[in-house]
């Protein structure tokens, strides 16, 4: 079944303009059709039309379910985004797929990119949650300081690991490093790897250095690397 958003279905019953739009024009949906709609925190709303409408489609709900996140704990990604825009949003779609609570763009030292289009990315990420057919909408944050990041409040038993490619630094496979079902940091830098005095900030901060493995991996690809890994662990262990 297709799968609409309707962030505030609870109290106004109606698709938002793009997806009313995609459901009577593109879809060729009527007054009668089944839908289903969630409101991105968590929520599964089945529903019949009421009235289809281009740019007001009227629902009427006949059931609400609770879908909870099949992982276990918060999974948290930080990455600087990658010079050019098209790779950091595949990124945020994929992790989006395969389940995220949060994804966070970085700003650092050796950046590439210094702003990005925060809303373009969450409007992907809205896209992404319906694709996959999940109820809960990652947060996806404006470009961040890499200092401000580091000086947030860890979680009640959250793990935290920055991604870093120098050979000369103690590391260990993430797979091995993270306790299954602990909520988790995940940090990922730009293509030319935090600088020195940033990983000390870093560890200073609680990160522990990890790798993905013998490969050399893009930005993008480590970044979603580290956060299946995360799933894989805990599928595997609980």
């Amino acid at each position: 079944m297709i799968q609409f958003y309707a962030p505030n279905i609870a109290t106004d019953p109606t698709l938002p303009e793009s997806d009313s739009q995609h459901c009577v024009r593109v879809l060729r949906m009527r007054e009668g059709d089944p839908v289903q709609a969630v409101d991105g925190r968590g929520l599964r709303y089945r529903c019949r039309i009421a009235i289809a409408h281009p740019k007001r489609t009227l629902l009427h709900v006949e059931s609400v379910e609770e879908q909870l996140r099949v992982w276990p704990a918060d999974i948290s990604v930080a990455v600087a985004p990658t010079k050019h825009s098209d790779r950091i949003e595949w990124l945020v779609e994929k992790l989006v797929e395969i389940g995220v609570d949060r994804i966070t763009p970085l700003r650092c030292m050796r950046s590439e990119r210094r702003d990005i289009n925060a809303e373009r990315l969450r409007k992907i990420a809205v896209a992404a949650m319906k694709q996959s057919l999940k109820a809960l909408l990652p947060r996806v944050d404006e470009m961040t300081p890499l200092t401000a990041y580091l000086a947030e409040a860890a979680a009640s038993g959250e793990q935290r690991f920055v991604g870093y490619c120098d050979a000369d630094t103690e590391r260990r496979l993430l797979a091995r490093a993270y306790s299954p079902g602990a909520p988790v940091r995940l940090l990922i830098g730009p293509e030319g790897d935090f600088a020195p005095e940033e990983i000390a900030a870093a560890l200073r901060a609680g990160y522990a250095p990890v790798t993905m493995g013998d490969n050399r991996l893009r930005t993008e690809t480590a970044a979603l690397t580290a956060c299946d890994t995360i799933h894989i662990v805990n599928q595997l262990m609980l």
